[in-house]
């Protein structure tokens, strides 16, 4: 099977997941508008769903809406913001995933003022910056920045840059797709006003997430129809990925602790490893507050280095090469680019999960310096 090293990408489906899902395939398969027994029991699956979720992250069972993933669940914030609440300017990072970036672009086009902050040559957020444009005016101002970042793994504290949100009036929206189920958030204590998830980042099913709209927001709906979601989200509720959603969600937060330790032994492991491997490697983003499951490499430019994701690939290992191809001509990924990354090296960002291994990372290692010596 290989070497599955790209959670950050995608998870696979827990096995209590996939038991969850196909008893409802097979025996909840109602419409949950409809109104006699099978529809019931199906309304009820996505309410205690939505009840998992709202438990997660501290909220009221009102203020949370599912969605298709993350992708939507931004969209829904960025542009509703921008129609409905009347948000005029949004500050961001230029670090942030593209489906937060690609919509500001198109709200600059509506005349929307985009501001995204400086990083450092780790990844990190300016918050003296922050506070500067904030202080300067914060009126129909909504704060974007991503709890986790997908790409090298640095976190922002939600509850520094909520304050800060909070002191001058401006809204908070966060991206948790890297970061739900696996570190502890609470919207109320940390003043966030918008929040998203995506299932597959925590072993659970493609094509379902979901967003926190604070109650004291009224945002108009992104997909009109049939009322669903509390005119929110129209649409059938796809009821077996919901459930399923919420099964993997109650799976990471029941296992938190143990998860979570044993996936930063996993990547202090590797990390270590490629350091007495490949002595010249180098580690991008923040080394010291960072996503257990996330480590970004910059390995030095070889004859083997070019082709790096291909040769990994041969040896049955899957990790994300950390570039971005477009029209078909490489080009680091934005993120690299931001932070400034030497193009000489070759990204490689390795990200973990539970079900891998110690015995995993061994033979990855040995694996990888066949590769880089060969």
């Amino acid at each position: 099977m290989g070497y599955y090293f790209d959670n950050a990408a995608t998870t696979p489906l827990l096995p209590e997941v996939k038991q969850v899902m196909h008893e409802i395939i097979d025996n909840s398969y109602g419409n949950p508008s409809s109104i006699h027994r099978l529809g019931r029991e199906a309304k009820t699956i996505v309410e205690r769903a939505r009840k998992t979720v709202a438990n997660t992250i501290i909220s009221s069972v009102g203020e949370v809406f599912f969605t298709s993933g993350a992708t939507e669940s931004n969209n829904l914030i960025l542009f509703k913001a921008f129609q409905s609440l009347r948000v005029r300017r949004i500050i961001s990072s230029p670090i942030e995933h593209h489906c937060v970036l690609h919509s500001l672009e198109e709200l600059e086009k509506l005349g929307c003022e985009v501001i995204l902050l400086n990083v450092d040559n780790e990844g990190n957020i300016d918050l003296d910056q922050l506070r500067d444009v904030l202080s300067q005016s914060a009126k129909k101002t909504l704060v974007s920045l991503m709890h986790g970042n997908n790409e090298i793994g640095n976190l922002i504290d939600l509850t520094t840059i909520g304050t800060l949100c909070k002191e001058f009036g401006a809204l908070f929206h966060t991206d948790t797709a890297q970061t739900i189920g696996k570190l502890p958030i609470d919207v109320e204590a940390s003043s966030i006003d918008f929040l998203t998830g995506s299932a597959h980042k925590f072993h659970g099913p493609k094509g379902i997430g979901f967003v926190y709209i604070k109650g004291d927001h009224k945002l108009d709906p992104l997909l009109i129809g049939g009322s669903q979601e509390r005119n929110m989200r129209s649409g059938t509720e796809n009821v077996i990925c919901i459930a399923g959603m919420a099964e993997a969600l109650q799976q990471s937060i029941d296992n938190r602790e143990l998860w979570q330790a044993h996936i930063k032994n996993l990547r202090k492991q590797l990390k270590e490893g490629l350091k007495e491997t490949i002595p010249d490697i180098v580690f991008n983003g923040n080394q010291e507050y960072y996503l257990n499951h996330v480590l970004s490499t910059g390995f030095p430019k070889s004859k083997n280095s070019d082709l790096m994701e291909v040769n990994l690939d041969m040896k049955n290992i899957y990790a994300s090469a950390g570039s971005a191809c477009s029209s078909g001509t490489l080009k680091a990924s934005h993120v690299m680019q931001a932070i400034g990354a030497d193009p000489n090296r070759k990204p490689v960002r390795f990200s973990f999960s539970a079900m891998n291994t110690t015995e995993e990372v061994d033979s990855m290692l040995s694996l990888i310096g066949s590769i880089c010596h060969g």
